[in-house]
């Protein structure tokens, strides 16, 4: 057979084969009627929104003569070669042709001039103002001439090298995702395949030693004859899974804390299912962290622990403080919050999606489902940063027709996990739309009125400078909701890198100042800047509040019988 028939005869093999894709995605979403009309709900919301601010806009006629003026002197400088603009979506060479580069530079002219008119629009309350902001962004950011092949060079020269070949690969790749995403377009950012919990992934040695509904806690085996006498429980966010602080031997927080000489416990969340819809935010508490305190302090035979909750962990672990306070409970001698709201004054771009009318849209959603989806979390966050995790991988996967590269932080974040509607419900409308945790006696847990400013435990608030999740202020304002002494430290990078960001990386810098001053800004004018990771740091922190030593604790000699192998069975759970 010769090479035009072969390829002749792949070619109607891959036709036949997205064929059948195709129906299937069509039946997909057909079986999504329910979601597409809560989207559509969704989609209603934003337009009232644009609306009120257009309608703004037609009251101050100056505001849209300026916005006309800079598009024409922008066109006119396009066209006389006065201006370029750079943006890494179009760094290929491809974009310097003649035509194309007029393209790039008329978008970026028009997306930058847009934004500031939006920035303009008066008489807006701040909230309507940002969600406003915010979609007018993500429209900026998808009608981007890279996003679409007749309007994108380097994306056309491809289907002349390949003969089309780049766009039968892509809406290949496109079916594939809307199959596994059961109808959501969860885009492919990495080889799904390169990565398996427990074989190069979450492979830090230990045993899961305890096991409810809720949660399988991990001991991890000792690397050190001798360990710290208290030992430390970590409360990871069950947004996603517990392994980003176990990713790989190198980048490990667990491996490396267990080298520092901790008995080092870590809390592994159930990815939830419909049977979990009546588990709330009581429940994340007292069978998830306090069923937690308690295993550990069995096992180990201590009286005390200390504790580290991560972004949403650590709102719970302060919710159980304040809670453990309350009952004067000292089980927990000292916490570590790591980009962790508990005032949530400003919740930065997240508040675009949490206005009351979306939340009883999203309740609704939730009840009939039981739960809320992980896929489409995933596909919200990922929006937050849409321009690297969105339309990115639509130019390389569905133009390009290539595969993305295997990354393992990428895997971890497409490894969604669901929230239970009870939980989820109540944590949203509770703490980031009414912002009650911060209020003395706003929340009330199992019967019980907490407060923060009970909390009087030694703390330590890690933030990150380039959070776009935990903004690093207002985390700034929960630090100060503390009755005890707290050392705030502010990271380098943002929301994941800056806290994944290993002793001797060399990586990124940090911001001490042991004082808590009445501002964030206060604070950060006095600080004093530290190159390189804040590990050791808060490692030396640590270990000033647990300097007695014993011999290192056999998990498999404790006081609980090991159930099985690290990382067990709830982590391995996906999204069916």
């Amino acid at each position: 057979m010769s090479t035009y028939e072969t390829q002749h005869k792949e070619f109607i093999e891959s036709i036949q084969k997205l064929s059948e894709q195709m129906q299937s995605a069509a039946e997909l979403m057909k079986s999504n009627a329910d979601r597409l009309w809560f989207d559509f709900q969704r989609q209603s919301l934003m337009a009232k929104d644009m609306t009120e601010a257009f309608s703004r806009l037609s009251e101050h006629p100056e505001l849209m003569q300026e916005y006309q003026l800079k598009l024409t002197e922008g066109l006119q400088a396009v066209f006389q070669h006065q201006v370029q603009f750079n943006d890494r979506r179009f760094n290929d060479q491809e974009w310097q042709q003649p035509g194309f580069q007029q393209l790039k530079d008329l978008y970026l002219n028009f997306e930058a001039t847009t934004k500031d008119l939006i920035n303009k629009i008066p008489d807006l309350d701040q909230d309507t103002h940002e969600r406003v902001k915010f979609f007018t962004r993500q429209w900026l950011s998808a009608v981007a001439p890279s996003n679409y092949l007749l309007t994108n060079p380097v994306a056309l020269a491809e289907t002349q090298r390949s003969g089309g070949m780049n766009l039968l690969l892509g809406l290949k790749n496109y079916l594939e995702d809307l199959e596994r995403g059961k109808g959501l377009n969860t885009i492919k950012m990495t080889d799904l395949e390169a990565f398996k919990p427990g074989k190069n992934l979450a492979v830090t040695p230990g045993k899961v030693i305890f096991q409810n509904d809720l949660i399988q806690l991990i001991q991890y085996t000792p690397t050190t004859k001798k360990v710290a006498k208290k030992p430390l429980l970590i409360v990871p966010p069950w947004i996603n899974k517990y392994y980003i602080l176990d990713l790989t031997p190198e980048n490990s927080l667990a491996k490396w804390v267990v080298e520092q000489g901790q008995t080092l416990f870590m809390i592994s969340w159930v990815n939830p299912d419909s049977s979990h819809r009546d588990k709330d935010f009581e429940s994340y508490m007292t069978e998830g962290v306090l069923a937690a305190v308690e295993a550990v302090l069995e096992t180990t035979g201590e009286q005390s622990l200390n504790a580290l909750g991560y972004c949403l962990g650590g709102t719970l672990l302060g919710s159980t403080l304040a809670y453990m306070a309350a009952k004067n409970d000292k089980r927990i001698a000292s916490a570590t919050f790591f980009t962790t709201l508990l005032d949530f004054t400003y919740p930065g771009e997240l508040g675009c999606f949490l206005s009351q009318e979306q939340l009883d849209i999203l309740d609704q959603q939730m009840q009939a489902e039981g739960i809320l989806d992980g896929r489409a979390l995933a596909l919200a966050y990922n929006m937050l940063r849409e321009k690297d995790l969105h339309w990115n991988y639509h130019v390389n996967n569905y133009l390009m027709g290539r595969q993305p590269p295997k990354f393992d932080l990428l895997y971890w974040n497409a490894d969604a996990t669901n929230l239970p509607a009870a939980m989820h419900s109540f944590y949203l409308k509770n703490m980031y739309l009414e912002n009650k945790l911060k209020e003395p006696g706003g929340i009330e847990l199992d019967g019980v009125s907490i407060d923060l400013r009970k909390i009087d435990i030694p703390c330590y608030f890690l933030s990150a400078e380039k959070d776009h999740i935990a903004l690093w202020k207002s985390t700034y304002l929960g630090a100060q909701l503390m009755g005890g002494e707290v050392e705030y430290v502010l990271a380098g990078s943002g929301h994941v890198a800056g806290v994944i960001n290993p002793a001797d990386s060399g990586k990124y810098c940090f911001f001490t100042n042991s004082k808590l001053e009445k501002t964030a800004e206060e604070w950060r004018e006095k600080a004093e800047q530290t190159d390189g990771s804040w590990w050791s740091h808060w490692m030396e922190w640590l270990n000033n509040n647990n300097s007695e030593q014993v011999d290192a604790r056999d998990p498999e000699k404790g006081q609980l019988l090991p159930l099985e192998d690290a990382p067990g069975a709830y982590v391995r759970k996906t999204i069916g």
